[in-house]
């Protein structure tokens, strides 16, 4: 609470002279009067539990604070496995379609990310991709969760 209340709170607040407050979210963590909550679920690759409410309530709560329209600038989850990406990413895209239909102005939404990269944090082991790249030949094959994003996608189109 500390963080949202003071950091990110100042942030929020200085981008309301912006044209949009650009969201980045990959998971949720709770926190209580005492720190971090751990919470049941199904976890992952991060260790956390899959929310995938959590995008929409991150757009809610940037737009309340900012009161300028969101994008969604990366969203995705790091997991080896490609069946909870797909079905987080549906998943989580209608409940912002939800939150957006309730009244948030949303400009867009980027998914994070094409091709399984280097991340700081994990180096090559982390898994957000929707194509799974071969480091050996470079050779990109598209995961079973790129054909979901691809139908998310067309669904949603405006």
């Amino acid at each position: 609470m500390r963080l949202r209340l003071g950091v990110l709170a100042q942030r929020r607040e200085e981008a309301r002279d912006d044209d949009f407050i650009g969201v980045q979210n990959y998971e949720r963590v709770v926190h209580g009067p005492d720190g971090e909550v751990r919470v049941d679920g199904e976890l992952n690759g991060m260790g956390t539990v899959i929310a995938p409410g959590s995008l929409a309530g991150a757009v809610r709560y940037a737009h309340e604070v900012s009161g300028v329209p969101v994008l969604v600038t990366e969203h995705g989850i790091q997991t080896p496995d490609d069946d909870q990406r797909a079905a987080f990413v549906p998943a989580a895209v209608r409940e912002l379609a939800l939150a957006v239909d309730a009244g948030t102005p949303v400009l867009g939404y980027c998914h994070w990310t094409l091709l399984d990269n280097f991340e700081w944090i994990f180096g090559y082991g982390a898994q957000l991709g929707l194509c799974e790249v071969d480091r050996r030949t470079f050779e990109r094959r598209p995961k079973p969760s790129a054909k979901v994003y691809a139908d998310v996608v067309r669904a949603h189109r405006g």
